[in-house]
C-alpha cells in the first residue's frame, strides 16, 4: 500500500525510503510539521507509535500509555478504564462488549482493529452455531445443545444413541463423521473381530502369525533390537506375555541372527505345533477331548526348551 501523502499525527509520508527494517518491512520517509524527519513502518504509523519526529514528548510517558482511550468505541467494544496490569509490557484497557461481557484488551489491538469484540462475534459466525437439533449422525439423534461446552470452548450437543445411552458430542465430530454412536458401535466391531480370531493360552493365532511375518523394524534397525548406551545391541523377544532377553551383541548382524533364531523357535514353532495338533484333533475328536493343546517354554542355560503335544 502506497502511503505517500498520508498524514499520521504531525507526520506526512513523503515516500518509500527503499530501506527495510530488521524484519524486512518497508520503512517510509516522513516529514514532521516542525521540519524534522524520521523513517517508520506502516504499523508504527497506523498504531500511533510514530506520530512525530520526537519533537512532541508523550504526555503520559511515565504510564506507558500514548493516549487515554476511556469512552472510545472500537467495533463492539467500549473502553471503560485502564486495566491495572500490563500484558507483555503493553498497556491494556477494560472494555465492555455490546453483548454485555467485560474483557481486557491491549491498546495496540484496539487501535489496529485486531480486536473488536469479546469473542462473541467470532463464535456467532462459526459453524459451531449451526443448529443440529433433530438431525441424525450414524446411530446418534441430536436432542439439543448441551449445557456444558466441549474442548476449546466448542459447542457440544446432547445426543441419544439407538442403544438408549446419551452422550455429549461437539459439532465437528458429528459433522465430520468421527462420532457415530455412544461407543457401542466400536464395541460391536471389536467383538466381531474377536469372533474371527482363535485364542489359545491367551495367544491370538492370527496375530502371532502377523507379528512373525510382517513385524515392522524399530529405531535400532530390526524388530526386537535395542541399541544400548555402550554401543551394544540388546536382542529381546516376547512370547505369551513373557519377555526374554536373548543377549547383548557387539554387531548388528549377530543380534539379528539371535532374534531370528528365537522367532523360529517360539513363534514359528508354536504355529507349526498348533497346526499339527489341529489336524490330529480333527481326525480324532476323542483324542482331542482327552488331550488339550499345550505348548510349554522353558529357558535353560540360554537355550529354549519346548514341550508340546503338537507333534
Amino acid at each position: 500500500m502506497d502511503l505517500t501523502g498520508e498524514r499520521f499525527g504531525k507526520l506526512t509520508v513523503t515516500g518509500d525510503s527503499s530501506l527495510r527494517d530488521k524484519n524486512g518491512v518497508i520503512l517510509w520517509d516522513c516529514r514532521c510539521d516542525c521540519g524534522g524527519g524520521i523513517r517508520a513502518t506502516r504499523r508504527q504509523l497506523v498504531s500511533g507509535n510514530a506520530a512525530s519526529c520526537g519533537c512532541v514528548p508523550k504526555k503520559n510517558a511515565p504510564t506507558g500509555a500514548a493516549e487515554d482511550l476511556t469512552g472510545r468505541k472500537f467495533g463492539e467494544l467500549t473502553v471503560l478504564r485502564r486495566a491495572p496490569e500490563k500484558r507483555n509490557g503493553r498497556v491494556c484497557w477494560e472494555c465492555r462488549c455490546s453483548c454485555g461481557n467485560v474483557c481486557t484488551v491491549p491498546a495496540l489491538r484496539l487501535k489496529n482493529g485486531h480486536t473488536q469484540s469479546c469473542g462473541c462475534k467470532r463464535h456467532a459466525a462459526s459453524n459451531n452455531r449451526r443448529d443440529l437439533t433433530g438431525q441424525r449422525f450414524g446411530r446418534l439423534t441430536v436432542l439439543g445443545e448441551a449445557k456444558e461446552r466441549g474442548a476449546a470452548d466448542k459447542i457440544a450437543w446432547r445426543c441419544r444413541c439407538d442403544c438408549g445411552n446419551e452422550v455429549s458430542v461437539i459439532s465437528g465430530s458429528l459433522l465430520r463423521g468421527r462420532t457415530k454412536s455412544c461407543g457401542c458401535l466400536n464395541r460391536e466391531k471389536i467383538a466381531k473381530m474377536h469372533d474371527h480370531m482363535h485364542y489359545q493360552d491367551d495367544t491370538c493365532i492370527e496375530r502371532l502369525g502377523r507379528v512373525f511375518s510382517d513385524a515392522q523394524e524399530n529405531s535400532a534397525g530390526f524388530r526386537g533390537l535395542f541399541l544400548t548406551k555402550n554401543g551394544k545391541y540388546r536382542a529381546m523377544i516376547t512370547f505369551r506375555k513373557v519377555h526374554y532377553v536373548l543377549g547383548y551383541f557387539n554387531t548388528f548382524d549377530e543380534a539379528v541372527q539371535a532374534r531370528l533364531e528365537a522367532e523360529e523357535k517360539l513363534h514359528a514353532g508354536y504355529l507349526n505345533a498348533f497346526e499339527r495338533y489341529g489336524k490330529r484333533a480333527e481326525a480324532d475328536p476323542a483324542w482331542r477331548e482327552a488331550n488339550p493343546f499345550f505348548y510349554s517354554v522353558a529357558r535353560i542355560n540360554g537355550e529354549f526348551q519346548i514341550t508340546t503335544n503338537g507333534v
